[in-house]
């Protein structure tokens, strides 16, 4: 696999997650089609294998789905391949990790009903709501896309 090269600016990237929001793309979308054309995916591939996170996976509201699109992104970038290469896989648990560490440190929780306020637990309607002013009112998920969108491409520069 040739390496991926980070070309943009972390506000670049957390710009193109909020508008990939506001489109209507969902939150792991949101922050995997930021990052799309330097992980060499299309837009419609890139948005469909990550299709399944959002809403905290499948509106299960679990870890927040911009925080599944960080280590999706983060996988392409310098995940591992190989099942017996133990210090690959542990450098990537460890690089995981500390992502979803400055995501928490951040906002509180890497949980979606949590980010969300939610008092009920467990999965929610598997119906989707209406892109509506209202929705986009009361989500903080498009701040949320953007801030994971940013966080990744830090910790890549960084790195």
């Amino acid at each position: 696999m040739k390496e991926i090269v980070l070309k943009k600016t972390p506000e670049e990237y957390s710009k193109a997650a909020g508008e990939y929001f506001i489109q209507g793309y969902n939150c792991s979308q949101s922050v995997v089609l930021a990052f799309a054309e330097e992980l060499g995916f299309s837009i419609d591939t890139a948005a469909r294998f990550s299709s399944s996170f959002g809403g905290g996976m499948g509106r299960l509201r679990e870890v927040c789905g911009t925080v599944s699109g960080m280590f999706i992104v983060a996988g392409m970038i310098a995940g591992y391949s190989d099942p017996k290469d133990y210090a690959a896989k542990t450098a990537h648990y460890k690089r995981i990790q500390e992502l979803a560490e400055r995501f928490r440190e951040s906002t509180g929780s890497i949980i979606c009903r949590e980010l969300l306020g939610l008092k009920k637990t467990g999965a929610d309607s598997y119906v989707p709501e209406k892109r509506t002013d209202e929705y986009y009112k009361k989500r903080p998920c498009k701040g949320m896309a953007e801030l994971a969108a940013k966080i990744t491409a830090e910790y890549f520069i960084e790195h």
